[in-house]
């Protein structure tokens, strides 16, 4: 069987990596020239099933407990220190309504959040650690699954936008069976009409005075803000969730706000380097569930929302498995 896969985000690098591991012969089809230039590469890369419960259904929570053992499979660098949620003091009442609509966390006080991050001593009296919890590097972890289908013997064509729909099953060669999964994203909104924009917005800052070791999210009244700690001293900090398609550039008020939020975890970011400001569209459908769907022969994995690289290890999955029950 062959499959024909369309965009190399984080749901079509993994849905061809999926493929590939069950035998299935693989072209992977990218618009742009390179990895980069979609919502993936914006990503935080958070591996938090039990943080998402705070807001997501319940399934995305169960889906998303295997991600940090496949990422693990498959990327170098997942980090598995956990996630820690913090609050000021006047802002108790908010991370007690983050406990009681989540799992997996165990309450950390300050002593205990001076132990888990000794650059925050002293700026908060009490948090949740949720040790269940990793974190990978999105632009790595892209870098990781696009070499391993080389390796893996997948043909991957970058600058080369894929073909109209066509039928579920083309003749290839000597009628061999060849399958099209479409994972492009925002870009497949003329065939999935039901999908919204929401877009999101970051900063990368590098800071040589503080280090973090996990995933901090501040809990702010305005709004939730989390930092996620690369190498280097560099730091992501995100991310607006606007109810919008629209892309351009990140807003002054979003990211005066990022700022003031990551100032107010630490003063550190006041003086930090901007490194890169983005924006762009995340595909979600009504629910902020992804779905793994087939219409008129194309098998689509869509939906990311905020989930992407958490749940992208279930829509691959689910994608194969519809690709083999088509074949069948």
């Amino acid at each position: 069987m062959h499959a024909d896969v369309v965009g190399a985000g984080v749901f079509g690098l993994a849905a061809a990596t999926e493929l590939v591991e069950r035998g299935v012969s693989v072209t992977l089809y990218e618009r742009n020239a390179d990895l980069g230039g979609n919502a993936s590469w914006l990503a935080g890369g958070m591996l938090a099933p039990f943080c998402e419960g705070e807001s997501a259904p319940a399934s995305v929570v169960a889906r998303g407990r295997g991600a940090l053992d496949w990422w693990s499979r498959h990327v170098p660098a997942v980090i598995r220190n956990g996630t820690l949620v913090v609050a000021s003091p006047r802002d108790g009442a908010d991370l007690d309504r983050f406990a009681a609509r989540t799992q997996g966390w165990e309450r950390a006080d300050e002593a205990a959040l001076a132990t888990l991050e000794p650059d925050l001593a002293g700026r908060f009296r009490k948090g949740l650690f949720y040790a269940g919890e990793g974190h990978v590097d999105p632009r790595a972890a892209l870098r990781a699954l696009r070499d391993g289908l080389i390796r893996n013997g997948a043909e991957l064509r970058f600058a080369q936008p894929y073909p109209p729909p066509s039928p579920r099953l083309r003749g290839e060669g000597e009628g061999r069976p060849r399958l099209v999964v479409d994972c492009r994203g925002w870009a497949a909104r003329e065939s999935l009409a039901e999908l919204r924009g929401v877009r999101g917005e970051m900063l990368l800052v590098r800071t040589r005075e503080l280090r973090l070791s996990r995933p901090v999210r501040l809990l702010h009244p305005r709004i939730p803000l989390y930092i996620v700690p690369r190498a280097d001293g560099v730091f992501m900090i995100g991310a607006t969730m606007v109810e919008s398609a629209e892309k351009g550039g990140v807003t002054a008020r979003s990211a005066i706000e990022l700022l003031s939020a990551a100032f107010a975890l630490h003063p550190a970011f006041g003086e930090a380097e901007i490194l890169e400001m983005s924006a762009d569209v995340r595909p979600a459908y009504a629910d902020n569930e992804p779905r793994v769907t087939e219409r008129d022969g194309r098998i689509f994995v869509n939906g990311a929302y905020r989930h992407g690289y958490l749940l992208a290890p279930d829509m691959a999955a689910r994608a194969a498995q519809m690709a083999s029950e088509l074949v069948d």
